[in-house]
């Protein structure tokens, strides 16, 4: 496999420009210019310690900067070119088991070339990062190939690979391993369930929700034939990003991270719950209004995400980058992810405080949420849908800490020019990973975030 390089190292040139919101709100709010710009207007708020729905401490950022500089030394004493960047690719090999380069093992090269190799890892990286919205607390997975249990994403990446392997996506009987338009849109709530091994003593959140995202995903991939060529597979994307008027030939593929970006955006439009926001009539996504953005004009109400779209980018990267020796221009345009791993960082090192009417709010909505499921409470935190003024605020101030710690953190680190860190790699080493283990201090019975987010499997 070729190694793994950073990005960032590229001279992008110019950055691609994106519509204009006048023009086109909801091209504009659907570009990954976006992302960054909208929640930037809430994150000036947040310098000011003027949000609607949190208290800001800034003597706290050295405190949150030093716990992700902290753990990035902890876990590469030095080495840090040694750290990937953010993707699915690091889930799957939990337990320190290469199961990616395994399954590539078992594939013919006489059959399966390189090309057909980065073809199948899309398939199933997209499948899985689609899987992979917050678990909840009760579930876990026992993997077939070793009997241990796994819970959270790393369960969810080993469940969608066995479920990859034994055919659970392909139409395709005699070619188990790949996924197309046919074996998603068959998929029903009772397989899925089987094949993520839920029961009512392992009940899994927004298991509905994600089997609706995998059907809609199908549909999708039927109806878009130029980007995922006629047998309707999210692997041939690797055929158009290849063939684009944009991709350089430089030792290996130079993609555009826009033209990867609108794959993603415009390819999987389908995808998303219609109930979600649109304008014109154009589903907008992981996109929300915000009473911290200006109310005028209609488009600049909304912030935003688009975070299952950058988690798939990231990790969709992986593959096209490790086999296939490709590079991605102007990577700099994506933003961490606004989930409740990095968010949840800023809350427990204190550096986010929600208002006191929040609070409650958020609490007794905790308890109604788990009175509905029938689970006792043992840890109580404030709840809130992904709708929630509160959370998309929530969200929208993460993206902006995020690019500050990112700077903060290679300044500790001593580490600038080529040899910093990039943000992908910052969110791998230290504020996803971080998130999780102060989660696990500061909750040790459920190892939540200091938020609940009630999910229903389509954002989280």
């Amino acid at each position: 496999m070729a190694a793994v390089q950073n990005v960032e190292d590229n001279d992008d040139g110019p950055l691609p420009t994106c519509p204009d919101p006048h023009v086109d709100p909801a091209g504009y709010l659907r570009s990954i210019q976006a992302v960054r710009e909208r929640c930037g207007v809430v994150f000036d708020k947040a310098r000011r310690n003027e949000l609607r729905h949190f208290e800001v401490d800034w003597s706290k950022f050295d405190e949150t900067s030093k716990w992700v500089e902290k753990i990035i030394r902890r876990d590469f004493q030095g080495d840090y070119s040694k750290i990937p960047p953010h993707g699915r690719w690091q889930h799957f090999e939990v337990g320190g088991r290469p199961r990616v380069g395994q399954l590539i093992s078992t594939w013919p090269n006489s059959i399966v070339d390189v090309q057909e190799q980065t073809r199948r890892l899309i398939d199933l990286f997209m499948v899985s990062v689609l899987l992979d919205a917050g678990a909840g607390t009760q579930w876990s997975y026992r993997s077939k190939e070793n009997g241990r249990l796994y819970n959270r994403s790393e369960g969810l990446a080993v469940a969608s690979i066995e479920m990859f392997k034994a055919g659970a996506f392909s139409s395709d009987p005699v070619e188990k391993c790949q996924v197309d338009a046919e074996g998603l849109k068959q998929l029903t709530v009772q397989y899925l369930g089987k094949g993520l091994q839920v029961s009512e003593h392992n009940p899994i959140e927004g298991l509905e929700g994600r089997t609706g995202l995998l059907q809609r995903l199908g549909d999708a991939l039927a109806i878009n034939p130029e980007m995922f060529g006629a047998t309707a597979r999210p692997g041939n994307m690797l055929d158009y990003l290849l063939a684009h008027p944009t991709t350089e030939a430089s030792g290996g593929p130079v993609i555009q991270v826009t033209t990867l970006w609108d794959v993603l955006m415009t390819g999987l439009a389908p995808i998303w719950p219609a109930s979600r926001h649109t304008i014109n009539n154009i589903p907008l996504g992981d996109c929300w209004p915000c009473t911290t953005m200006p109310s005028t004009p209609d488009w600049a109400n909304f912030v935003p995400f688009h975070k299952l779209t950058q988690w798939l980018a990231y990790s969709l990267m992986g593959p096209m980058e490790r086999l296939m020796g490709a590079r991605f221009r102007n990577i700099k345009l994506m933003t961490g992810l606004p989930e409740y791993r990095n968010g949840g960082l800023l809350i427990d090192t204190g550096l986010l405080t929600l208002k006191e009417a929040d609070r409650k709010v958020g609490e007794r909505q905790y308890h109604e949420h788990m009175k509905a499921r029938g689970v006792e409470s043992m840890e109580v935190v404030p709840a809130f849908e992904p709708s929630d003024d509160v959370v998309v605020e929530w969200r929208a101030v993460t993206v902006g800490f995020l690019d500050e710690i990112a700077k903060s953190v290679n300044e500790r680190l001593g580490l600038t020019g080529k040899s910093a860190l990039s943000l992908a790699q910052v969110l791998e080493a230290g504020t996803w990973k971080g998130g999780r283990e102060i989660a696990a201090v500061s909750r040790p019975n459920t190892k939540e975030p200091p938020i609940m987010i009630i999910s229903d499997g389509t954002v989280f």
